[in-house]
């Protein structure tokens, strides 16, 4: 069992940075493939950005390459999102998740554990 909590969300105006972090408890976070996601109000859950078990490799989302970018610090059992150049078309609810498999995967139904969410919003 994995427990994840998000943190770093808020309010920023267009243009602005923000970084989210998702701190992990439970067992090993080495384990687990991490990944982030995101759903717009009336949205369907779109995949973000993940990153293998090491950190070594890493998926974006095309719409969003150069613009976020995912990373983990094991030590700290933690992953981060670090988001630049924000857009109001940004605006959702961000969840980080935890894959216990053997690669990355960009659909949500291939995690197995969730975070309960952290709001951005983006202003224009």
């Amino acid at each position: 069992q994995v427990q994840l909590v998000e943190s770093g969300g808020g309010l920023v105006q267009a243009g602005a940075s923000l970084r989210l972090s998702c701190a992990a408890s439970g067992r090993s976070f080495s384990n687990y493939i991490m990944g982030w996601f995101r759903q717009a109000p009336g949205k369907e859950r779109e995949f973000v950005a993940a990153i293998s078990r090491s950190g070594v490799s890493r998926y974006s989302a095309d719409s969003l390459k150069g613009r976020f970018t995912i990373s983990r610090e094991n030590v700290k059992n933690t992953v981060y999102l670090q988001m630049n150049s924000l857009k109001p078309e940004d605006t959702a609810v961000y969840y980080c998740a935890a894959a216990a498999s053997l690669r990355i995967g960009v659909v949500g139904d291939e995690y197995d554990y969730w975070g309960q969410g952290t709001q951005v919003t983006v202003s224009s």
